[in-house]
């Protein structure tokens, strides 16, 4: 039974963009595209190289932020804000997944690769605002992302949670490695990945999993 491998979970952590609302929303085809256009004018590059850049340190740093950062010395802040002034419109409220969230025991928490601001527009448009007991952005990991274990302590540290009790949500595989290793119950959420052994669980829809646990 599913719900026994998390009858110890005391805090449960989730990941926001392609974890909280379907990729179908394409929410990341809009930041994308704003990244690009603030690498070329900034950069001085041309759109071909801005996305090879963009999708370059996606892969090495884990986020192209990241990369931007280490490679630029980019001052973080005024870069989110303009990559993350998207539309919301497209993204439904999800009032199934709210009560499945609102349901589970113990503490709710977030924590995703972008920063609390955007994190809190995104929650609003699914209706899932005010249900968390925290939010954190990369910020509060001082700009270090996941996969990073620095980003995962910094943040863990800052909550009080203690990894052997908790479980982590998740769309990008590689950020799961972490949370295993530190003893954390993990599930991917997205399409059927190639097996892992720092995957507990997977499922390709969060509210229907989340329903046989509580």
């Amino acid at each position: 039974m599913v719900a026994a491998s998390f009858s110890h979970v005391r805090v449960w952590v989730f990941d926001l963009d392609n974890t909280l609302y379907h990729p179908s929303a394409r929410l990341f085809d809009q930041i994308s595209a704003r990244m690009s256009v603030w690498i070329q004018r900034e950069l001085g590059v041309d759109e071909a190289h801005a996305d090879r850049l963009r999708a370059d340190y996606w892969a090495r740093y884990g986020t192209t932020l990241s990369g931007l950062m280490n490679e630029h010395g980019v001052d973080p802040v005024p870069f989110l804000e303009e990559v993350h002034d998207i539309d919301f419109s497209g993204l439904p409220a999800d009032p199934d997944l709210a009560a499945r969230i609102t349901g589970l025991p113990g503490r709710k928490v977030v924590f995703t690769n972008g920063d609390r601001p955007y994190a809190q527009k995104v929650l609003r448009a699914r209706g899932l605002e005010g249900i968390f007991d925290a939010v954190y952005g990369i910020e509060h990991a001082a700009y270090r992302p996941k996969p990073e274990q620095a980003a995962f302590e910094a943040v863990f540290a800052l909550d009080g949670l203690s990894p052997v009790e908790a479980a982590m949500f998740e769309d990008d595989i590689r950020n799961l490695a972490v949370p295993h290793a530190l003893g954390m119950r993990t599930v991917h959420v997205g399409p059927d990945p190639l097996p892992a052994p720092h995957i507990h669980h997977h499922t390709a829809d969060l509210s229907a999993f989340l329903s046989q646990l509580v």
